[in-house]
Parts: structure tokens; C-alpha cells; sequence
């Protein structure tokens, strides 16, 4: 007769674990444990189980299994008392169930009921913990990358954007006065502007379009050295300084280059917006054994009062300062030689080390090349 109440546990999983979803996994395992302690106790009073019993420990085992699967299960999806409480609730009945079989008869009995208890629950709980940790790990990676995404969109926004809408302005102003003076060269420069908007826009458009993703899968390639060449002929085009390019002739890793673009158009945003007397701009980028030393020198700076560098400015050069150093390199920015402003990069290669070009080619934004001493 007793034997019969080995099912009980096992016919109340389905039930119980098609309700999880109003009441959570520990009440699974609370309902479980419970039923589990309520048919020992039966047992205790209708009479033992025979050690023979092949039907009753059979389906014991499965029992057995099924609380410390459920003290599993617990444990990495819940956390707080509630799901404290049924851990130690079904832990407790996988200990007592050894109780059906035999009377507890002194400390000894005691030691041993205690000690078959722990040797199953103790590693389950392990296990559950464990599994939580490496689900919490994975969350707050994913947050992390989430929110790596959005600072490098954020600094994308800053480079690229600013740097189309900064020209869009500088070419509007100039291309007020040229509709009474030069009716030809302001449609040559309302040109310029639209181009420039339509940049602005598709690099609006895949920022949200980044920003409706899960995932970063679909990130198009960033710019690198490469791209620095259009970038010089257009700043120059619109009526700002002459840029004057020195890139290195072999490659460089991506990391590199495309931190060298940002410093670039950064750079180049800045003069734009503050140095709008500035004639001419020298870009270098070399390589120095090991390393990439970039320089970007404008000679129109605009001083403050008593000769004090101009203020303002966002967070660009910070932000690009951060990026530098996270590469292991060094960033500075400051006045050079009474009117001139220079920025300064200096980039590990990492691995890429290659002897320096002493004789790069010197190419300006109109495209003539020259050698570089």
C-alpha cells in the first residue's frame, strides 16, 4: 500500500511545472519538496519501505533526481528568500528520503541521513550557483557591448557628422557672398553643400539603423587612411585650408588607422570651427620603428586674451585621447609656435614594425605630390 505513494512526487511535476510560468521555478520546487516531506512522513506512519522494494526505490531515484533538478533550475533563474526557501525545502525532503527505509536510531543514523542529504544537495546547489554566475556574466557582457556600441555610435555621430554639418556651414556662409559676386562658383559650392548634407544623412541612417538592431552585426567597415586623401580634397574644396598629406606607404593595422581617421577629421572639425584663418594644414603620419607618430599642425589658431589658447570645444578630444591611450599610445593637443596649433598621436603598430620612409610621398588636397625631407 505504501509503495504507492513513491508516484505522488513524480505525478505532481506536470502540473506544478505548467503553472512555473504565474509563480515562478522556486514554487516548483517548493510545491515538490513539500509533496516529497508529506509522503516521508506518510511513510512514517503507514510503515517502511523493505530495502527490496524494487517499484519504491526505482521510482525514489527518479525523485530524487527530479527535486535536486528543480533546486537547480531555482537557483540560476530566481534569487532572493523565496527561492532560498525552496532550495533548503527540497534539499531537506532529498535528505529525509532516506528516512522511508529504516528508523532513525541514535546520532550515527542521524550522521548518516545528514551526510546522504549533503553529499546529493551540496554539489546541485553548486551547480545552480555556478550556472546563475555564468548567466549574470553573460548579461552584463551583453549590457557592456550594448553600451560599448553606443559610445563608439555616440563617437561616430561626433567625427563624421559634425564634420559634413561643420563644412555644410562653412560652405553656406561662403556661398552667401559668391550668389552676388560669383553666381557660378555659389552653384559649384551649393553643390558641395548638398553632397555634404547627403553624407551627413547616410551616416544618420546607419546609426539608427545600428541602433534598431540587436546586434552590431551589420556595422559597415571603418575608414582609415586610406579615406583621409577625399576627406583632405573636400575640407579644401569648400574654401578651407590647403591640406597637406604625409601617410606612410605600407599598411597599418585597422585599429590604427581608422584611430588616425578620427584624429584627422577631428582635427579638421576643429579648424573649421575655430580657426577659420588657418591657410594651411600639414598632416603627417610616420612610422618610427614600431609606432605611428601622427601630427596635425594648422598655423590659425585663434589666441584668447593675453595670448591664452582658445577654450570650448566638446568632447572630441578627450573622447579621442581615451581611444589612444586604450590602444597603449600617447595624445596631445595644444598651441605650437606663437599662431600654430598642433595635435599630436603617437600609436604602437603592434607587430606591424617595419623601418621608417624617410622619403614618403607628400600629397596635398589638390593632389600634387612632392618628396617630404
Amino acid at each position: 500500500m505504501t509503495q504507492m505513494l513513491a508516484g505522488v512526487v513524480l505525478i505532481l511535476v506536470l502540473p506544478a511545472w505548467l503553472v512555473r510560468g504565474r509563480h515562478g521555478v522556486a514554487a516548483v520546487a517548493m510545491v515538490l519538496g513539500v509533496a516529497s516531506i508529506a509522503v516521508t512522513i506518510a511513510v512514517w506512519l503507514l510503515g517502511r519501505w523493505a530495502e527490496g522494494d524494487r517499484w519504491a526505490g526505482l521510482l525514489g531515484l527518479v525523485e530524487l533526481a527530479v527535486l535536486l533538478l528543480s533546486v537547480v533550475i531555482s537557483l540560476r533563474t530566481e534569487d532572493g528568500p523565496r527561492c532560498a526557501a525552496a532550495a533548503w525545502t527540497a534539499c531537506g525532503a532529498v535528505a529525509l528520503w532516506l528516512t522511508r527505509f529504516a528508523f532513525i536510531e541514535g546520532p550515527g543514523d542521524m550522521l548518516t541521513v545528514f551526510g546522504f542529504g549533503s553529499m546529493l544537495s551540496l554539489p546541485t546547489v553548486l551547480i545552480g550557483l555556478y550556472l546563475r554566475g555564468l548567466d549574470e556574466g553573460r548579461k552584463r557582457a551583453v549590457v557592456e557591448a550594448r553600451r560599448a556600441q553606443r559610445l563608439e555610435l555616440a563617437h561616430d555621430l561626433h567625427d563624421f557628422v559634425a564634420h559634413d554639418v561643420s563644412g555644410m556651414v562653412a560652405q553656406a556662409q561662403a556661398g552667401a557672398y559668391l550668389a552676388s559676386v560669383d553666381p557660378a562658383r555659389a552653384v559649384a559650392m551649393f553643390e558641395r553643400i548638398e553632397q555634404a548634407g547627403q553624407r551627413a544623412l547616410a551616416s544618420l541612417d546607419r546609426t539608427v539603423q545600428l541602433l534598431r538592431t540587436e546586434e552590431g552585426t551589420g556595422r559597415s567597415p571603418q575608414p582609415g587612411l586610406s579615406e583621409l586623401a577625399e576627406v583632405a580634397e573636400r575640407f579644401t574644396a569648400s574654401g578651407g585650408a590647403e591640406v597637406r598629406l604625409e601617410l606612410p606607404d605600407q599598411p597599418v593595422p585597422r585599429e590604427v588607422g581608422g584611430t588616425v581617421h578620427r584624429i584627422v577629421v577631428e582635427a579638421l572639425t576643429n579648424v573649421r570651427r575655430h580657426a577659420q584663418s588657418a591657410h594651411r594644414i600639414d598632416v603627417r603620419a610616420r612610422r618610427v620603428g614600431g609606432w605611428l607618430e601622427l601630427t596635425v599642425t594648422n598655423d590659425g589658431r585663434a589666441p584668447g586674451p593675453a595670448g591664452r589658447p582658445r577654450r570650448g570645444g566638446g568632447s572630441g578630444l578627450p573622447g579621442l585621447a581615451a581611444r589612444v591611450e586604450a590602444l597603449g599610445g600617447t595624445f596631445e593637443a595644444g598651441a605650437y609656435e606663437q599662431e600654430a596649433w598642433r595635435v599630436t598621436a603617437r600609436l604602437p603598430l603592434a607587430g606591424q614594425e617595419g623601418p621608417e620612409q624617410p622619403g614618403a610621398l607628400m600629397r596635398t588636397s589638390a593632389g600634387a605630390g612632392e618628396q617630404s625631407g
